[in-house]
């Protein structure tokens, strides 16, 4: 946890902060990066606060414990996210992330834009219904496909403590902001 109020991350910072943990990782290793980091990698304007990578949250693995640490000398705040414990991940979303690089060791990737976008749609803050319109505009995702990916989430939303109705109230104010 960063001692003083973290800076904002643009692309540059994020990139440079991945080469400083690419210079740690003494196996090749691969980082799953979900959130606003992961859009501003895809060329998102938006600045964010943090860096959140697909990770167990309890029991980190030696790659979690050093991106973490690096973050803690960064003053940013990273957080492992266990992706598969809050959202149903839509069907073939390891086929779908998207490579941004190598650092060295470190070979780093956006997660599967429909997992993510799934995951802002459930949370709805206004900035997630604004990532979700990038992720459309820039044609990383597909309106109609993220319909039926809601539409297969819906009979699991129980599951993961996800408001079946919140749900498609979000995605309908997409629809709005798209037209």
């Amino acid at each position: 946890m960063p001692e003083s109020l973290p800076e904002s991350l643009n692309e540059i910072r994020i990139r440079a902060i991945l080469q400083k943990i690419g210079e740690r990782v003494a196996t090749p290793s691969n980082l799953i990066l979900i959130g606003g980091g992961a859009l501003a990698l895809l060329g998102s304007p938006r600045l964010t606060v943090d860096i959140d990578f697909i990770g167990d949250d309890v029991t980190p693995d030696e790659l979690g414990k050093t991106v973490m640490q690096v973050a803690k000398e960064q003053n940013i705040y990273a957080d492992p996210v266990p992706l598969q414990r809050f959202i149903p991940l839509p069907k073939g979303s390891e086929d779908r992330m998207i490579a941004i690089g190598k650092f060295g060791n470190l070979a780093v990737f956006a997660a599967d834009p429909y997992s993510i976008a799934l995951g802002k749609l459930e949370r709805g803050f206004d900035t997630d219904l604004q990532d979700i319109v990038f992720l459309i505009q820039r044609k990383l995702i597909d309106l109609v496909r993220l319909q039926q990916v809601v539409e297969e989430a819906l009979p699991r939303a129980i599951e993961f403590d996800m408001n079946s109705l919140d749900l498609l109230a979000h995605l309908q104010t997409i629809v709005k902001r798209l037209k």
